[in-house]
């Protein structure tokens, strides 16, 4: 089965941040991507669903346990 990709705007609604935001993860390696350049203009870039659950989980902390 083809991995499921995403566009950077489904990423960021996803992920509740602005586009910009979803750049700075993908500069700092944080999310993978696919390039989908097709010639020399702008690369098309999109994010396996896969990457970005990882990247979630990766950001996931645990609730503090409440004290009493």
């Amino acid at each position: 089965m083809p991995a499921r990709l995403l566009s950077i705007p489904a990423v960021a609604a996803a992920l509740d941040v602005d586009r910009r935001t979803v750049y700075r993860f993908i500069a700092a390696g944080e999310l993978p991507v696919v390039d989908l350049r097709t010639g020399a203009g702008r690369s098309r870039v999109r994010v396996p669903l896969a990457g970005l659950e990882e990247f979630i989980t990766s950001r996931s902390v645990a609730a503090p346990r409440s004290r009493r």
